[in-house]
């Protein structure tokens, strides 16, 4: 197939580019930089030099592609990063959609649109809660499940981690390298379904090849709480493991110490009998522990 993908050189991108590559098609995707360029090329993927406020690029590019997978993600989550990201998405679905062929779209979401309520729904066919950690995904979402003429996938991923990424994890590492101290909220019992990067692109390349439209969580086999994360980074850096009060980690990181104090435990049945998927990536505590990431050169002594 010919597949066009944006956010082709990040963290999850990288990767897929790497299994799409690998598995026979036909890559393009989205390059802002010459040397975004050179990294695709290298990887075996045509660039498309351009930027994703770019509309008319996108809409072509999706329109002569048999498949489209939009991976790119802005965390900043800005206004300005907030309407750039829906109107890609807009622009890749009615690209997608003016064959009337029913290509193949699929969106990176993730696990955290189902919000913070102990309680909440977190099933595929859920209602979506309005407060969110990322509300501009559920947006999108509405977007892609609504395009005309298309396939439309959502994956809501849980935590991505694997081959030594995720801003979250480097994150925690130089954190609790620089301070001495593996913080996590309260009694860290808390915990999260996380997703291999190698499983991910897995469940994407199945969906390509066998596309039925809909939602799907993905997420591995092993959930992780933070209180195992927290000292599994201790032992990789020297650090400490130490609880924190939520008011301290909510006046350290504002509203995002309600992201790491919340639970989310997906399953991802849906995904498995859909496309016949099985995650069997290494636990993420296994990853840390077994050397899998790595001290920030900036903070490592």
């Amino acid at each position: 197939m010919k597949v066009f993908i944006t956010g082709g050189t990040g963290y999850v991108g990288s990767v897929l580019v790497e299994h799409l590559v690998t598995a026979g098609h036909e890559v393009s995707a989205l390059a802002r930089s010459e040397a975004s360029g050179a990294r695709l090329a290298a990887a075996g993927a045509a660039a498309v030099r351009g930027e994703l406020a770019d509309a008319a690029l996108l809409r072509a590019a999706a329109e002569t592609a048999d498949a489209v997978i939009h991976a790119a993600v802005d965390y900043t989550m800005s206004d300005t990063a907030n309407a750039a990201e829906l109107a890609a998405v807009t622009a890749l679905t009615e690209g997608a959609g003016a064959a009337d062929a029913g290509k193949p779209v699929v969106y990176t979401s993730t696990g955290l649109v189902y919000g913070f309520a102990p309680e909440r729904d977190t099933t595929e066919d859920a209602k979506l809660p309005e407060a969110s950690a990322q509300p501009v995904k559920a947006q999108a979402e509405r977007i892609v499940l609504g395009s005309a003429g298309t396939t439309p996938i959502v994956v809501r991923a849980g935590l991505v981690y694997g081959r030594g990424g995720s801003g979250l994890l480097t994150g925690l590492i130089g954190s609790a390298a620089q301070t001495g101290a593996a913080t996590y909220i309260e009694d860290g019992e808390n915990t999260w379904s996380p997703i291999h990067v190698d499983d991910l692109a897995a469940l994407y390349l199945a969906a390509l090849a066998n596309p039925v439209s809909g939602v799907y969580n993905a997420v591995g086999e092993h959930p992780f709480s933070f209180r195992e994360l927290a000292e599994a980074i201790a032992e990789l850096t020297g650090a400490k493991p130490l609880s924190i009060p939520f008011e301290t980690a909510e006046q350290q990181l504002g509203a995002f110490a309600h992201v790491l104090r919340s639970t989310s435990t997906l399953r991802a049945d849906k995904a498995r009998a859909a496309f016949g998927w099985a995650p069997s990536g290494a636990p993420l505590i296994d990853e840390v522990r077994a050397g899998g990431y790595r001290v920030p050169a900036s903070v490592a002594s």
